[in-house]
């Protein structure tokens, strides 16, 4: 069947409670510079690779968002080197929600952002 949907994702939306502070969070984990005075609400579009973009989203100015409870992540960034990326997040003081899950081929630990986004990093 033929669908005018491309088979790609874009943008992954982030909700965000502090837009700054989150902003700060996802630089510092992705080793990214930022500059607070380029910070506006609503979004702020984060660097990534390829074709999909991570926006995170506070909303207009009159909105609050909650922070969420989700218990399972929303999505991955990719690491080659899992201890090193362990070590790394373990060093900027973050969350870790799990510690390092190892498989045959594959090797995960979950994080949460500011927001209680659960964030896996994977070697998969």
């Amino acid at each position: 069947m033929n669908s005018p949907i491309k088979n790609q994702i874009n943008t992954i939306f982030v909700h965000v409670s502090d837009l700054e502070k989150s902003v700060i969070w996802y630089s510092q984990l992705l080793g990214q510079a930022y500059d607070t005075a380029e910070i506006r609400r609503p979004v702020y579009n984060i660097e990534i690779n390829d074709h999909t973009g991570l926006t995170l989203d506070a909303g207009p100015e009159e909105i609050i968002k909650e922070a969420n409870n989700y218990e399972y992540p929303l999505f991955n960034f990719h690491t080659d080197q899992i201890n090193a990326a362990y070590n790394y997040v373990n060093s900027l003081g973050y969350k870790i929600e799990s510690e390092i899950v190892n498989f045959d081929d594959f090797s995960y630990f979950t994080i949460s952002d500011p927001d209680r986004n659960i964030i896996m990093v994977c070697t998969g």
